[in-house]
């Protein structure tokens, strides 16, 4: 049967990303001095203001604004209102409450006697984090978000290394594929929107886009002449970045996981420590997700787990196979539970998430790098004997 899906991506120069950038940055720079820190920094930007504002509890003082001009600056945007040396930025950031600390510091299970390591630090908050996985790319994603997040990044590309002088940090991207059944057989439209200066008109922009962004990353087999393609489908788009629209870090969850393709929990990560298992236990659930269709224990899975604030073992443990298990999704979720430790230290230990990584997440996706951490298929042969007993 014939569908289509569409998935969204967005430059790092969108103002909401280069929210998620400057936020992510912070949490770098605290990280390399302070291991151990709490995060939770959120950003604000819109036309020539920058508010930082949210909780650290760190053992260092970072020095936010030099932090944020630093990002903006790498980020190209050295023009304007929002210029990286003209910007007003404040700072509004406080210690993190007492009481969210109280059920971190120590979980309700070692409050009740469990002297092991896994079970001192409780979840930072609740809720329901969902991780996915699927066979339609090398990646294991979902198609439609990888080549909205390729042709993303392709635009910044094209920016930076002087192909396309004319652009500017602003761009959006969106892809439409179409299935039959389960399998992605072509694309039937491109969106994309660049930023630009004023010397270039549309019909050269429209013309450049499509030869050095889109031909560049769209593979010809999945182009056909039906194929739709629109560029700056608006016309001018000179004015963007927070000159153009507010910014505000975690505002774009769907383009940092799976462009729609799975539920969300609703819960942001840029700006946060590895104690928010908003952030921790969502990496998590992607790193098992991933391993369960490496292992050829299904084709596609969703995975939801949920916590209680200050508790360190998972409420509940849910799998979904969409009928593609090679085991009934109950005796999956068994084997998860089995498998894998859910408490936000084995999370934080197993992954190394108290290391400096969460800048290069901030644009372009959390999910389908390799060179990230809950991306190893490390875990794919254990759980492929499973299938043998």
């Amino acid at each position: 049967m014939k569908k289509f899906f569409t998935s969204e991506s967005v430059t790092e120069g969108h103002p909401d990303k280069l929210c998620d950038s400057i936020s992510d940055a912070i949490v770098d720079a605290i990280l390399l001095s302070d291991p151990d820190a709490r995060c939770a920094v959120e950003c604000c930007a819109a036309y020539d203001r920058l508010l930082i504002m949210g909780e650290v509890t760190a053992r260092v003082q970072p020095d936010y604004e030099k932090i944020a001009r630093e990002t903006i600056a790498r980020i190209g945007y050295d023009f304007g209102g929002f210029a990286h040396d003209k910007c007003k930025i404040t700072v509004a950031v406080h210690k993190q409450s007492a009481d969210i600390a109280l059920g971190v510091d120590r979980s309700l299970e070692a409050k009740d006697g469990e002297s092991d390591a896994e079970a001192e630090i409780g979840a930072g908050d609740q809720g329901m984090m969902f991780g996915y996985a699927c066979r339609e790319t090398e990646e294991l994603m979902p198609l439609p978000i990888m080549l909205a997040h390729k042709l993303a990044a392709r635009l910044t590309a094209v920016r930076k290394n002087g192909t396309l002088k004319y652009l500017r940090p602003d761009g959006k991207t969106q892809v439409t594929v179409e299935y039959d059944g389960k399998t992605p057989r072509r694309v039937e439209a491109v969106v994309v929107s660049a930023q630009h200066d004023e010397s270039v008109s549309q019909e050269q922009l429209r013309a450049d886009v499509k030869k050095h962004v889109i031909d560049e990353i769209i593979p010809s087999s999945l182009l056909d002449g039906d194929t739709k393609f629109f560029i700056n489908p608006t016309g001018r788009f000179e004015i963007g970045g927070p000159e153009g629209d507010s910014g505000l870090t975690g505002r774009k969850i769907i383009v940092d996981t799976y462009g729609g393709k799975c539920a969300h929990g609703g819960g942001a990560f840029s700006g946060k420590d590895a104690t928010k298992v908003d952030r921790s236990a969502t990496y998590m659930a992607r790193y098992i997700c991933k391993n369960l269709v490496a292992a050829g224990l299904c084709d596609e899975v969703e995975l939801q787990v949920s916590y209680a604030i200050g508790v360190s073992r998972p409420i509940s443990v849910f799998v979904d196979t969409f009928g593609t298990g090679k085991l009934p999704d109950g005796e999956i979720a068994d084997i998860v539970v089995e498998k894998f430790d859910l408490r936000p230290y084995s999370i934080i230990k197993t992954l190394g998430l108290r290391a400096p990584i969460y800048a290069q997440t901030a644009a372009y996706g959390h999910f389908g790098k390799p060179q990230l951490p809950w991306e190893r298929c490390d875990r794919a042969e254990e759980l492929a004997a499973c299938l043998k007993k």
